[in-house]
């Protein structure tokens, strides 16, 4: 059923509030990521635990962010777009003000539900918006651009903002825009929802949420308790319990679930999942790491690491945004290979930085490489996840693929940070000095990186190659604007 809007708005203006929630979003993310050795010192945060200024965000986005694709359908645009902007305005002002390890953390989390509801609603009104499928497509990829202007305005703002003001300013960041955005979208976002959408499957929703933070936890307790220890147990045995609760709810309770498994026995489907799975455990953890070498280890000021991820957020713009007709014409096996080489020959390189590495003979190259293989795994993954579906799937294809991304950068950053904590601690007790010591466990994470994407090589090989689809199944061409509509680029 579609409510009337109150007034005819041109769809450009609807767009344009689409890519600035878009840009809130994404500028919010990279410059929080500027700001982690701050916010670690400011807030006492135990060196252990300081993942979960990540995992926080990652696990609520990952658990929610299927069920908040839902929500629009059920409860209408402007108010499901006013609710996500007022949850992440609301996260950005509580994150600002903590006084604790665990008020940011909460905050965080309080950010990854703001963005599972915002983040799907913008593309949902793009498409209801536009039509005509070149007009839709344009309009995606000026989302998409936005996502990759963001980033990059993201690092350098971040870096300016905690260098000259302070690190709570870029929690404060959204705080600023984000009453912009509701006042925007107030005013301008249509009101339309779905009939017949069914009812939300608040039991998968939970259960996936819930399952990912205890596995989480109890791998990163292991560290300190070992693998026998009692809280670890419990929260292994947890999430198994409930991570089979919800493949239970998806297969026999939910009337409408949010992952229908029937969608695995597509091969693409299966192989593009698991290589971004594999591939985030990389790419999705890379900041955290790259963010602590250059602050911690190499001494850079926060707006010299701003301005020197740019490599890396411009390559990744440059190649999600130039890749379309490749993918296209080739499928996305190749790009996606080509992709997956690229990072892994970046972290290798990069393995090999330490306290006297020069930022252009060093780090320039390995950035640039990185962020090209994120902007190719990116648009040739979510093409192969979308394509062969039928078409009524294809916002599922993507959802599902977004999804599969944050749980690996969630697993894959708290299995990194124990392998490095441990190596460091390894080093320092054979006497190395800091930051040696610490150099020696980066290093060991990025080759650990590195052997997630070469993995992810071998699992590529099981995406079907080019193949002219029936005419109910969606065209590579359109999975390709699919994925540039899907594509998160932080």
């Amino acid at each position: 059923m579609s409510v009337p809007n109150r007034r005819a708005v041109h769809p450009g203006v609807i767009l344009a509030v689409c890519c600035l929630g878009q840009f809130v979003f994404v500028l919010d993310v990279a410059s929080v990521n500027i700001a982690v050795p701050q916010i670690a010192e400011g807030l006492r945060f135990d060196p252990t635990g300081l993942h979960w200024l990540f995992n926080a965000y990652a696990i609520a986005l990952c658990g929610l962010l299927l069920l908040g694709g839902r929500l629009a359908d059920l409860y209408g645009q402007r108010r499901v777009f006013l609710s996500g902007a007022a949850l992440i305005t609301a996260a950005g002002l509580a994150g600002g003000f903590a006084q604790s390890a665990n008020a940011m953390v909460a905050a965080r989390g309080l950010q990854g539900v703001g963005a599972a509801i915002l983040v799907p609603v913008t593309l949902t009104v793009l498409g209801t918006t536009f039509k005509d499928g070149l007009a839709r497509a344009k309009a995606y990829g000026l989302w998409s651009a936005v996502a990759g202007g963001g980033a990059a305005t993201g690092v350098l703002v971040g870096g300016m903002i905690t260098q000259w003001i302070s690190w709570r300013g870029t929690l404060f960041a959204s705080a600023v825009l984000g009453p912009l955005l509701l006042v925007l979208a107030y005013r301008y976002v249509p009101e339309q929802r779905k009939e017949g959408a069914g009812r939300l499957d608040l039991l998968g929703a939970a259960t996936l949420t819930v399952g990912t933070a205890a596995l989480v936890y109890g791998i990163n307790e292991s560290e300190a308790y070992g693998w026998a220890g009692t809280r670890v147990v419990v929260a292994l045995v947890a999430a198994v319990l409930l991570l089979a609760l919800f493949l239970l709810d998806q297969a026999k309770l939910a009337s409408r679930p949010l992952v229908p498994l029937a969608v695995f026995r597509n091969r693409s489907v299966s192989a593009a999942n698991l290589v971004a799975v594999l591939a985030w455990g990389a790419l999705g953890t890379m900041f955290f790491f790259i963010s602590m070498l250059f602050q911690v280890v190499l001494q850079y000021t926060p707006l010299q690491t701003g301005a020197a991820y740019l490599p890396l957020a411009l390559g990744i713009f440059a190649a999600a945004r130039g890749i379309a007709g490749p993918v296209t014409r080739l499928g996305a096996r190749p790009v996606m290979m080509a992709g997956l080489v690229s990072g892994a020959t970046g972290m290798l390189w990069l393995a090999q930085a330490g306290t006297h590495t020069g930022y252009f003979a060093g780090l320039f190259g390995p950035l640039l490489l990185i962020g090209i293989g994120e902007g190719l795994v990116l648009t040739a993954s979510t093409g192969a996840a979308t394509a062969g579906l039928p078409a009524e799937h294809a916002g599922l294809g993507s959802g599902l693929l977004n999804t599969t991304r944050q749980l690996g950068g969630a697993l894959g950053l708290v299995v990194l940070v124990a392998i490095a904590t441990a190596r460091t601690k390894a080093q320092a007790m054979h006497g190395v000095q800091f930051p040696d010591a610490m150099v020696a466990g980066y290093s060991l994470a990025f080759h650990v990186c590195a052997g997630f994407l070469l993995t992810a090589v071998l699992v590529a090989f099981a995406v079907p190659g080019v193949r002219r689809a029936a005419p109910r199944l969606v065209s590579e061409e359109v999975a390709v604007e699919e994925a540039v509509a899907a594509s998160q680029l932080v």
